[in-house]
């Protein structure tokens, strides 16, 4: 599918088809616990509505939804199939649907919650989300303000800090796009004299 896509806020989309009213909300997330919280809270808000139906995609590409009572695979599926289908991760969405008295048949339930759901995507759009790499750097003692120094100046996020199990060395575990991995890892070595020491996760 290309390169991933993560989104770029949160959006809002509504489809109205015969009467029934389908609002849809999309929002990144970056586990379940967070995507289920996010469907809870969307249920509080329309407590008086028919169906809460929704899918996501983790961060690590998980995909998982529900039809909420509608006939298999004319709700969840389709609102997965819009996500997946822009490559987006680290995303849900919950299409909200007030009936409206008409049944809509199992394609009109699949144009109007992936219609909703794609307006929703749109409007919360979408930008590149590049490739993480994970490093775990042991850094002398002597070297570690600079090394912190240079997780700040990089824009590495700091996973984890274990300053007992060596007592010579620090082990950081660090995250930070791919591309500026191998720059991080030379000005490292470079600040401790080559004394620091990589893995790769």
């Amino acid at each position: 599918m290309g390169e991933h896509r993560r989104l770029s806020g949160t959006g809002t989309g509504e489809y109205e088809e015969k009467r029934s009213r389908f609002i849809a909300q999309v929002c990144p997330i970056s586990d379940e616990d967070q995507a289920k919280e996010r469907i809870a809270q969307v249920k509080k808000r329309y407590p008086d509505a028919r169906h809460h139906c929704w899918a996501w995609v983790l961060p690590d590409g998980a995909v998982r939804w529900s039809d909420d009572g509608e006939p298999g695979g004319t709700a969840g599926g389709p609102i997965a199939a819009v996500l997946r289908g822009t490559s987006v991760r680290g995303a849900l969405c919950v299409v909200t649907r007030y009936f409206g008295g008409t049944l809509l048949g199992s394609g009109g339930l699949v144009r109007a919650y992936s219609k909703a759901a794609a307006l929703a995507l749109a409007d919360a759009g979408t930008e590149p989300d590049p490739e993480m790499t994970v490093l775990r750097a042991f850094c002398p003692w002597d070297s570690l303000d600079r090394a912190h120094r240079l997780i700040r100046e990089m824009e590495a996020s700091l996973l984890e800090s274990d300053y007992e199990s060596d007592p010579e060395r620090a082990r950081l575990t660090l995250e930070l796009p791919a591309e500026r991995a191998e720059a991080f890892a030379r000005r490292l070595a470079d600040l401790t004299g080559g004394k620091v020491r990589f893995e790769k996760i």
